[in-house]
């Protein structure tokens, strides 16, 4: 296959963006456009490119005080009848625009153009964000290749519409379970029902009053919601098992051992299991390089509320922000699109922050 990522492709973040969106890369499918990315970053003389697995690394080695990561995703959700990719007018439509095709582009225009950046930077090009953990690219290199990871800062080119979220809220899921006795429904006082008694679980929820927390000026909201109950054998039989699955959002000030000890002391009296939890990642901005690249963004920042990649990086030690120009209200929609201005201004955003001056 001719690689569609020409010179003059890369030159302009708008035909790159459209280049990537219309080369396929759902989740564990991302090695056609792995290979176009190796190929490009191996003819770069500035840089230096390794692969593990469908994830590409390429670096400058300069000899700058400091060095920045710049890292994109390179997979999509499942497509929905939005591929390829499509224009209307300053719209570009298809599966991967908003989430994250061209936050990827961003990262290899510049990769290719700036030879000369006032940081050594790391470009992460990652396979399967998109999916379970144990898929992540990020995940797979911490293991085998550590040493790529080591930066002072790094910026995740999720969609944000053009302004910094930082750092991450953490996440976490628990199941809660009453417990019943099961009877025929016929003489259901003969039993105890099991469903009957989540009532007081969701009662609680209903109740519950969110944090706001603000940290580095940065606002998060956090949230608690049951997403599934199951329970019920049959028809005609009282329950006597009912589960609820918790999902608790937390701000970036508790760790998962805090969010468990919360989530306990709200469900206090029935059994709570954790099944799965992330640490979040608070904002981080006081570090030099986010000093500056707030200052080239020139708008002020938000707290994320959602959790991205941004929690690996902080898990090592490496404060890190997001930054694209995707709207992440599109992602993973069936109409989801970009604008192409957004394109233009991040990428020059982008560009004068690491321009040397």
């Amino acid at each position: 296959m001719q690689n569609p990522l020409t010179p003059e492709v890369l030159a302009d973040p708008v035909a790159l963006t459209r280049a990537l969106v219309d080369m396929e890369s759902v989740s564990l499918n991302e090695k056609a456009i792995a290979d176009c990315v190796e190929d490009v970053l191996r003819g770069v003389p500035h840089l230096t490119t390794f692969r593990h697995s469908n994830t590409v690394m390429a670096r400058t080695d300069l000899g700058r005080a400091q060095r920045v990561v710049l890292a994109g995703h390179l997979d999509t959700v499942p497509l929905n009848g939005n591929f390829p990719s499509t224009m209307r007018g300053d719209l570009m439509y298809g599966c991967g625009t908003s989430d994250m095709k061209s936050g990827v582009a961003f990262a290899l225009h510049l990769a290719v153009t700036l030879p000369d950046p006032r940081y050594d930077v790391t470009y992460f090009f990652y396979e399967a964000e998109e999916i379970e953990s144990r898929y992540n690219g990020l995940t797979l290199v911490s293991q085998a290749h550590p040493e790529w990871l080591q930066a002072d800062f790094a910026v995740l080119l999720e969609p944000t519409y053009g302004i910094v979220e930082a750092g991450c809220q953490g996440t976490m899921r628990a199941v809660v379970t009453t417990h019943g006795e099961r009877a025929h429904a016929a003489r259901s006082w003969h039993g105890v029902n099991a469903i009957h008694g989540a009532g007081e679980v969701l009662r609680r929820l209903t109740a519950y009053e969110a944090r706001r927390v603000t940290i580095e000026g940065c606002d998060y909201r956090e949230g608690l919601n049951a997403v599934r109950i199951t329970g019920g054998v049959a028809g005609n039989v009282i329950p006597d098992h009912c589960e609820i699955e918790i999902n608790y959002r937390y701000a970036p000030d508790r760790d998962p051992a805090a969010a468990e000890a919360h989530l306990r002391e709200v469900f206090a009296g029935f059994d709570l299991a954790v099944t799965d939890a992330a640490a979040g990642a608070a904002p981080g901005l006081d570090n030099p390089p986010a000093q500056e690249f707030l200052a080239a963004v020139g708008a002020a920042p938000i707290g994320k509320l959602g959790w991205t990649d941004v929690a690996r990086f902080a898990a090592l030690g490496i404060p890190a922000l997001n930054f694209g120009p995707g709207d992440p209200n599109l992602a993973h929609h069936k109409d989801e699109h970009v604008e192409l201005t957004k394109i233009r201004d991040g990428a020059a955003t982008l560009h004068r922050w690491l321009a040397s001056a």
